[in-house]
């Protein structure tokens, strides 16, 4: 084994952008990231377009994928939309927009909040 989950010192730019690897492998995180956009999505939005592009998931699943993309600082909540006297709505937008890795010089990988 290389090493454990807590890292090493040997390798800590990989251990660094481990948690962007785990959040990204599937197509489905890519599809809610592509939704999302430059815009403000509620979860009921991002489900349907899921739902438009063939996937088939129920609420409970969609809200794993977000909150694992919220967890890396990739998306994040903005608040909450209140219609029809149900609960309200969670509300996500984009945080990050790029993730770069400069497999030559560490010192120069970085993620880039969007402001």
């Amino acid at each position: 084994m290389c090493c454990d989950d807590s890292g090493c010192e040997k390798h800590g730019e990989v251990m660094k952008f481990q948690k962007y690897f785990r959040a990204l492998h599937c197509m489905t995180r890519w599809n809610i990231i592509k939704i999302i956009g430059e815009e403000e999505k509620g979860t009921g939005e991002i489900l349907d377009e899921l739902g438009k592009m063939g996937e088939t998931l129920v609420r409970s699943s969609i809200y794993y994928h977000l909150s694992e993309l919220e967890k890396t600082g990739i998306i994040e909540q903005t608040g909450y939309r209140e219609e029809g006297g149900g609960a309200p709505e969670k509300l996500w937008k984009l945080k990050t927009r790029e993730i770069k890795i400069d497999l030559l010089d560490s010192s120069k990988s970085n993620s880039q909040d969007i402001r």
